[in-house]
């Protein structure tokens, strides 16, 4: 509307000035919500749209999300929100879809300017453009856009647009170019018209709206027809919108600039135009349509240029604040005022409340103005003339005086009201009055005798009627009484009404109660207590979440429950009562029994009353009911009370719905409980007759309430009840009374207890009419209710059906006592189905084993195939187990196979032989086993052999016979039963060792060619003498010398002179005693010499030419220098001459004729060194040429064998492989190629694995030689030695020769088969390149088939169902689908997010598993915290048993009190009789002076009520004279009396003191509080140190678990590695047999070293281990002493916390029971004061509301 201001005067927005305008905006702003479309991709899961050729996803099931959803298009994209990703959002229509509406919904009537729609795809080409004013009832079309107007509206014109209004079809906007961010703009005015009155009918009814609506009828489809059912296509064709602007502003008619949101509306976002006028100049409505309620004194008009046009405010002189506008009265004032008050207050009226209303006057001094104005006329309308009419003004010339009254003939006074003197009874009688008659039986004496008013007669206090002719109501016994009358005194609850027989005082009585006051109830019949209507949590109606709990009634206690227990509802949870037997209809509360269960407040219980019938005409309640209601549980009480009253009818049926919505906020409890007993209604007594209407009653309802007679009601455990609380609650049930209902069958008599209604129950019988067997009993009859006996392990309880016996069976178990699995069960108690894959019906009851498998199936669940069937057993009839005929089936003697199986690409049957079959249909033996399996009854055996042949190799043992032919591990024999000579051991365990005898001291003839032999058993070598052990490595005992080769010579010890027989291994000598010497200690010690049996001398040598100290030992010479001599050397030697000690060398010729004698010499040592180093180095040197020829051998026996033709002939068959692999043309042979690859592969790793085993053995052989050389070393040390080594070298090149021209030579050499096996590979190749062919040709057949059979089939809602996604690889996405594969060519279905069967199963699963995670992890919290409940259940009893005490004591305490409280009525009685009968006045003040000085026990209110009674009874007494001189003889009784109130005083002062005694006992109570919050405090700090400690604990015991964990699993990898080296030996057995033979003679050792490993390992493995063992039990019992500490310290906080509680709530019943009366009416009168004032507040607060504009 803004493009039309130019027609306004003033442009501006200030509304004081002029005319005002709200400013327009993007009306889509803040109304997404209201935005819809009738088609959006993606929201029910993604969908795959097209651009180009390239496909994306729309995925609007979330709103839009750069981050998470980035592939949402909703509709509320389009609104603008100026972001930098403006390209990035935008709306999308469904593929395909042509009639799709964009409609905008508008929550109050705007104004529209213009629309703005950016395309992402072509812009549609027909679309329509509409409008509605009335909130889509009727619906008028802005304008018509259409590619081809003429083919999509051809009865539309196309233009030009002549009149504002004019609809017609526009094609600027519906081209195909642009593409994308293409615009679609319309104007609801043109700018080019000009509009003469912007606010006539006609141009508002143009811009009004209240709905706007896009309708896009067609798409740009480029050629293609749409009708074209291909997914493929619809992909290409949608709506896309990038935003659409809705520019418009609400209309205020100039009389607003701003608006507000529309009640209800409560978004606010930046930039959103609401809809509600903000409205000034007086005006009011959405769209300041009408002037506001007070000014209507002219008529409204829109605001025009700088006049406002202000609706005037009406003149009522302040009388009213309402008017309307009269346009008669309007134009017959000329045009000046038109407004006419409405409801003119202050008695006035008038067009402007100028004037009084009838019976009114106007005051003659007040203002016009002034409220009281008009003052009301002061008439009596029957002593009055005209009904009470008065003069309404002063006027002196009509004689009117403003207020006066004119009066009857006999009526007199200035408002004409009383009768004039003599007449009585004011009356419409033209005279005004009446006589007085009035019966002198029950009128006072003297005086007037009756009322000049009314002409009532004035009566005695208790005779009433006009003439006191009769008793007052409710009183009987008309006498010449003071009082007249005696009270009828009926019982109110017994007796209809409070009125009884005038003459005998009979009540009138309900039905079935008698006597004369009507308290007394008829045979059979009974009072109901207060919480009569009892309604069972048990008995209601609730989910299977929802579990009964029953409980068996306690033996030496009161139950703490009513019925057969509770109902254990859990949190979210709801139960429903069925309330059908309301007694009368009035209010009830409803009262909540419960046993808390947890330690916090139950926060929210939600209780919702639903009224099923509709009440009646006179029904007693009427709406609004307080039937919704919410209260919370504390733990610490057994019952809660709503807070409203419920008001119920009789007759009517009611449902109440408890809803436990929510424990705690603060509390993270998995899965909270509570156990709810029962709901009671209470009839509101307050309600009753008895308690309402006279000030008696009040009364009654004051005691009724001060001895708490309602709370002893709502408890399950009564107190003894007061005899007032007995009256009182006996008169209220009264009126609920019932007939006795026993049940023949459970109560021992018809008539019940008339108290409560209780029958006489039979055994085991419970109930009040004695119809319900007791928990854990059953079938009520003539003697009770018989136990259940339900079977302790097979039931879920102790209890059973209360009719039929049968106990609660846990599943699977059946019985009445569940003592039994059912049939196809098993496993007593936990029984479950017997799981056989349909194959049996029968199953081992206690273990579960399936029996009597049928369709040959077997297995503990017969879910697999017999031996000799193949198949899948799971499967149905027909798909199941099939014989293998392998080779003749089963049960034809020739059966050969446990099972077998079809190839997949092949279909081909292959037998999986049975242990020593082979072949295809296993008709051969395989190697290692023998027999005839062609015959029927033939078998194969396996060879008896010991385990010590090769099982793969064809030639290990006979066919036939069986006998053994190639032991191998160094046995021999027919069954390789005996080690091999030369070894030692056990064969049949393959532990033949290698004799490892020591050639030094072994028997000579035992050795062959270094080879020595031993015992085949025990491994003893044959030793020399003096030589033992077991290699005979070591001499004996005392014996020294085994190099010597004679086996080890004797110490010869002298077995006095040494300390031992022993002696030194190597050097013979033995350890002698002080003064002996020489080897065997026979000699003398050194540097002396002799028999040391006779005596030793010392050497006497001379130290000058002696070489050594050590003389001879048996001569004593000496040893010299050269050139000296002597037996001393103490003279100059052969060849010197002089004087010793200085010898000089002799002549030139002695010298040469020595020298030729020194080189004899030299040559003699030279010999003896040789010999010397022979014995330590050997004599290879001198056999150097025989070994080198020898190494010669070896090197081309090595060559022979590195030249592997079997290596060779597998290259030329990959060759013909990759030959073959071209002429593969689909994609079985393919597959076929991939088999013949891989088997290459694995060939290549088994060689590959064959040349690591080769340079183990290689590295082993090494090893080896080592430890021969070592030993050779040893041999070799002599010529017999050397001499040996070379016959053994020579031996060894000849074999050596022999295998070499054996492996070229021989028949079946490794060169002649590895030719075989070329030609054989070669047919092989052949065969297979056939096969594959002819595989070729069918697969492609069988393709071909396929293809067409797929052609047929829509498998999209197949694929759609099982993957989440349509099949075909165009609609391939997240969720895959049939032919779909992912990236790594895996073909794909389901996923994340999709809606398939597999992701659903899979779903499905993940969440069964972590259900039954949670389920255990449930059981085990639930069982935890039975046990605290246990305990907690235990210290509360102990802990209700001293509570018991206390209640006791207390009441007690409380009898007393009531027993004086009677003491003091009856005296208060006593003073009202005597004062009743007359006595002397000055007395009876003085009297009542006394007893107010009495401390009595009740509050100072109460005693002034008392004083003031007793003041009333003493103005009423009349002639005061006579009672005076009668009352001389009363005084005495008075003295009495007040005797007795001093005695009662002193008894109230003793209550004092024991009121004091139980302060004292509060103050000790919270001495105890104190001492149990140290010891909490403590418990809590000592909590605190057993965590810490646990925490230690669990610490180390992590890094021990760690470690053993690191361990065992260093250890698994270990032995995982031993046994992938065994499988590869096994597998690569066959390939490197020629290896193998070449490692034979080397395996022996390297089992020896494996054997010394293990045994130097596994002792240290399992000393580890049985460490880590003990320190994971020492770890595990600090666990376990831990949580032991822990689970003490939470006992003690539990029951630390418990006494808290109790003490809490002792303290609390304690102060509750000190309250009193006075107390209680401070606080009513605080509260209606406090009411008086939020009143008066809220008064105030409606009327500043109701002036706010």
């Amino acid at each position: 509307l803004l493009l039309y201001l130019t027609y306004f005067p003033d442009h501006n927005d200030k509304c004081t000035e002029g005319s005002c305008y709200p400013a327009t905006g993007d009306l889509l702003i803040g109304r997404a919500h209201k935005l819809t479309a009738s088609s959006t991709c993606g929201l029910d899961g993604p969908e795959t749209y097209c651009i180009a050729g390239k496909c994306f996803e729309c995925d609007s099931r979330e709103k839009y999300n750069e981050y998470t959803y980035p592939n949402s298009h909703t509709i509320d994209n389009v609104v603008t929100t100026f972001t930098p990703n403006r390209l990035k959002t935008w709306w999308q229509s469904q593929n395909g879809e042509e009639n799709v509406t964009i409609q905008l919904d508008l929550e109050a009537e705007f104004h529209f300017t213009h629309i703005i729609m950016t395309f992402k795809t072509f812009r549609p080409a027909a679309m329509v453009i509409e409008r509605s004013a009335d909130h889509g009832q009727s619906w008028k079309v802005y304008r018509y856009f259409a590619f081809d107007c003429s083919a999509s509206f051809p009865y539309i014109s196309q233009g030009p647009v002549i009149n504002v209004d004019d609809v017609i079809c526009d094609s600027r906007y519906s081209d195909m170019e642009p593409s994308t961010e293409g615009e679609v703009i319309f104007r609801a005015l043109d700018p080019v018209f000009k509009i003469p009155d912007p606010y006539s009918q006609h141009i508002q009814n143009l811009l009004r709206i209240t709905n706007l609506r896009v309708r896009m009828l067609k798409l740009h489809t480029l050629g293609d027809n749409l009708l074209d059912g291909r997914e493929e296509i619809k992909q290409k064709y949608y709506y896309a919108l990038y935003d659409m602007v809705v520019r418009g502003s609400c209309f205020c008619y100039g009389h607003a600039s701003e608006c507000a949101p529309v009640r209800g509306i409560e978004t606010s976002e930046e930039g959103m135009v609401h809809g509600l006028c903000i409205c000034k100049h007086h005006t009011t409505g959405l769209n300041c349509e009408e002037c506001q309620g007070f000014y209507q004194d002219v008529p409204w008009r829109p605001a025009e240029g700088r006049n406002t046009n202000a609706c005037k405010r009406c003149e009522c002189n302040h009388h009213t604040d309402r008017c309307h506008f009269d346009m008669a009265v309007y134009l017959s004032s000329g045009n000046v005022s038109g407004g006419v008050c409405d409801s003119c207050q202050h008695n006035t009226q008038g067009q402007h409340c100028e004037g009084c209303k009838p019976f009114f006057y106007q005051h003659p001094n007040r203002h016009l103005r002034d409220p009281h104005i008009c003052e009301p006329c002061d008439c009596d309308p029957l002593g009055s003339l005209n009904g009470g009419v008065c003069d309404s003004v002063t006027d002196i010339l009509r004689g009117m005086v403003a207020g006066q009254c004119r009066c009857k003939p006999n009526a007199e006074g200035e408002r004409c009201d009383h009768c004039k003197q003599g007449h009585y009874g004011l009356s419409e009688d033209p005279l005004g009055c009446l006589s007085c008659s009035c019966n002198t039986l029950g009128t006072l004496p003297g005086g007037n005798p009756c009322d000049t008013v009314s002409g009532n007669c004035f009566c005695k206090r208790l005779v009433t009627g006009r003439y006191c002719n009769q008793c007052a109501p409710q009183h009987w016994g008309l006498s010449n009484d003071m009082d007249g009358c005696r009270p009828c005194d009926c019982d109110l609850g017994g007796a209809l009404n409070n009125n009884c027989s005038p003459v005998t005082g009979q009540c009138v009585c309900r039905e079935h109660m008698f006597g004369r006051r009507c308290d007394q109830v008829e045979s059979g019949y009974y009072f109901a207590s207060l919480d009569h209507y009892i309604f069972e949590a048990e008995d209601a109606a609730f989910q299977p979440e929802v579990k009964v709990v029953p409980r068996p009634l306690p033996v030496d206690r009161q139950p703490t429950w009513t019925g057969v227990g509770f109902a254990n509802v859990p949190e979210g949870e709801k139960i429903r009562f069925t309330i059908d037997n309301v007694p009368q209809s009035m209010e009830y509360t409803l009262l909540i029994r419960y046993e808390p269960q947890l330690p916090d407040v139950w926060e929210q219980v939600m209780v919702d009353v639903v009224r099923t019938g509709f009440p009646s005409p006179s029904a007693h309640c009427s709406p609004p009911y307080a039937d919704q209601q919410s209260v919370s549980l504390p733990p610490g009480y057994r019952y809660v009370v709503l807070s409203r009253p419920l008001c119920l009818e009789k007759g009517q049926k009611y449902t109440v719905e408890m809803l436990l919505a929510l424990y705690s906020s603060n509390d993270l409890h998995h899965h909270p409980h509570m156990l709810i007993d029962s709901i009671v209604l209470l009839p509101v007594v307050r309600d009753l007759e008895l308690f309402s209407g006279s000030p008696d009653r009040q009364a009654a309802w004051e005691m009724f309430q001060k001895y708490r007679c309602l709370e002893r009601s709502q408890s399950v455990q009564k107190t003894p009840m007061t005899d007032i609380c007995k009256e009182y609650i006996f008169s209220a049930s009264a009126l609920l009374h019932q007939g006795c209902q026993c049940d023949l069958r459970g109560s021992l008599s018809l008539v019940c207890d008339s108290i409560g209604g209780q029958c006489q129950c039979r055994t085991n019988v419970m109930g009040k009419k004695c119809d319900t067997c007791a928990p854990g009993t059953f079938q009520l009859g003539p003697s009770g209710c018989r136990p259940c006996e339900c079977d302790s392990l097979g039931s879920q309880n102790a209890f059973c059906h209360a009719t039929t016996g049968q106990c609660s069976c846990l599943p699977g178990v059946y019985g009445r006592t569940c003592v039994h699995c059912l049939h196809n069960h098993w496993g007593f108690p936990h029984c479950q189905p017997c799981f056989c894959n349909g194959h049996s019906q029968h199953c081992h009851p206690h273990t579960g084993q399936c029996l009597e498998c049928r369709d040959h199936t077997t297995g503990t669940h017969c879910e697999r195939c017999e031996n000799g069937y193949h198949g899948n057993a799971l499967l149905g009839s027909g798909e199941q187990c099939r014989p293998c005929m392998c080779p003749d089936g089963p049960g034809s003697g020739r059966q050969f196979a446990d099972t077998c199986y079809h190839k997949l690409n092949s279909l081909q049957l292959v037998c999986v032989c049975s242990p020593g079959y082979k072949g295809p249909r296993c008709e051969e033996c395989a190697p290692g086993f023998y027999g005839n399996p062609e015959v029927v009854g033939g078998r194969c055996h396996p060879c008896q052999c010991n385990g010590n042949i090769d099982m793969h190799d064809p030639g290990s043992c006979d066919a036939r016979t069986g006998v053994c032919l190639k032991c191998l591990f160094h046995s021999e024999g027919h069954r390789c039963q005996h080690c091999s000579p030369g070894y030692h051991g056990d064969a049949s365990t393959q532990s033949c060792q290698k004799c490892m005898c020591l050639p030094l001291g072994t028997v000579a003839h035992s050795c062959v060619d270094g080879e020595c032999k031993c015992d085949r058993v025990s491994g003893q070598c044959a030793c020399l003498p003096g030589v033992e052990g077991l290699h005979c490595d070591h001499c004996a005992p005392n014996t020294w010398n085994i190099n010597s080769g004679d086996g080890c010579q004797p110490c010869q010890c002298h077995h006095i002179h040494s300390y031992s027989l022993s002696c030194d291994l190597l050097s013979g000598q033995c350890s002698c005693k002080p003064g002996f010497g020489g080897r065997t200690c026979e000699e003398c010690r050194e540097l002396f010499w002799g028999d040391p049996e006779v005596k030793c001398y010392a050497c006497d040598c001379d130290p000058r030419g002696i070489a050594t100290p050590q003389c001879n030992k048996m001569t004593g010479r000496c040893v010299c220098v050269e050139g000296v001599t002597g037996q001393r050397c103490d003279s100059c030697g052969r060849g010197y001459v002089g004087t010793f000690p200085d010898c000089q060398r002799c002549h030139q010729c002695f010298s040469d004729w020595d020298v030729t004698v020194g080189e004899l010499t030299n040559q003699t040592q030279r010999l003896v060194d040789a010999v010397d180093e022979l014995k330590v180095s050997g004599v290879t040197v001198a056999y150097q040429d025989t070994i080198s020829s020898l190494e010669d051998g070896a090197k081309q026996l090595t060559q022979i064998i590195e030249d592997n033709k079997a290596q060779q002939t597998l290259t030329h068959s990959q060759n013909l492989l990759q030959q073959a692999k071209y002429l593969a043309l689909d994609h079985s042979l393919n597959r076929s190629e991939a088999t013949v690859n891989q088997v290459s592969a694995e060939h290549a790793k088994a060689v590959d694995e064959v040349n690591t085993l080769t340079q183990e053995a290689q590295r082993l052989q090494d090893s080896t030689d080592e430890k021969q050389q070592q030993v050779l070393l040893i041999k070799h040390s002599d010529l017999r030695g050397a001499s040996d080594s070379i016959r053994e070298y020579y031996q060894q090149s000849v074999d050596a020769e022999s295998r070499a021209s054996r492996a070229t030579t021989d028949h079946l050499s490794p060169v002649e088969q590895s030719t075989s096996l070329r030609q054989a590979a070669e047919t092989t190749l052949n065969a297979l390149q056939a096969e594959v062919e002819l595989k070729q040709q069918l697969q492609g057949e069988r393709l071909d088939k396929l293809k067409k059979e797929l052609e047929q089939d829509d498998l999209s809602k197949l694929s759609y169902q099982v993957c989440g996604a349509a099949s075909g690889p165009e609609s391939c996405g997240d969720c895959g689908g049939l032919g779909c594969a992912g990236e790594d060519g895996v073909p794909q279905c389901g996923g994340e997010n999709c809606q398939g069967l597999i992701t659903q199963s899979s779903d499905m699963w993940s969440k069964a598993k972590d259900l039954d995670q949670d389920i255990l992890k449930s059981l085990k919290e639930v069982e935890k915290l039975h046990r605290m409940v246990s305990d907690a259940r235990g210290r509360a009893d102990e802990a209700k048993h001293s509570a018991h005490d206390v209640l006791l004591k207390a009441n007690q305490s409380k009898a007393r009190v009531e027993q004086t409280n009677q003491e003091l009525r009856e005296l208060i009685q006593e003073i009202r009789d005597f004062l009743t009968n007359g006595t002397n006045l000055e007395r009876i003040e003085a009297l009542a002076d006394e007893v107010l000085k009495l401390r009595m026990p009740v509050e100072a209110h109460k005693l002034k009520n008392i004083t003031m009674e007793i003041r009333q009874h003493v103005a009423n007494l009349t002639t005061v004279d006579n009672i005076l001189a009668e009352s001389a003889d009363q005084a005495q009784v008075a003295e009495r009396l007040l005797q007795q109130a001093r005695a009662i005083s002193e008894k109230a002062s003793e209550l004092k003191e024991e009121a004091d005694e139980v302060k004292t006992a509060l103050n000790e109570s919270e001495h105890a509080q104190s001492v149990a919050n140290d010891s909490l405090k403590a418990a809590k700090s000592d909590l605190n140190n057993t965590q810490q400690q646990l925490t230690s604990v669990e610490s180390e015991t992590a890094a021990s678990e760690f470690k053993l964990s690191d361990s065992t699993q260093r250890l698994l990898d270990l032995e995982k590695g031993v046994r992938v080296v065994r499988e590869k030996t096994l597998e690569t057995s066959n390939t490197a047999e020629v290896t193998k033979r070449q490692t034979d003679y080397i395996s022996e050792d390297t089992a020896q070293t494996k054997r010394a490993l293990e045994l130097e390992v596994e002792p240290n493995f399992k000393l580890v281990s049985r460490l880590m063992e003990q320190k994971a039990v020492g770890v595990s019992n600090a666990r376990e002493r831990a949580m032991q500490l822990q689970q003490e310290a939470k006992d003690l906080l539990e029951d630390a916390t418990s006494k808290l509680q109790r003490l809490k709530e002792l303290e609390r019943d304690f102060s509750v029971n000190q309250q009193t009366l006075a107390e209680r009416a401070e606080e009513l009168r605080g509260l209606e004061k406090a009411a008086e004032e939020i009143l008066h507040e809220l008064s105030q607060r409606v009327t500043v509301y109701s002036t706010c504009l």
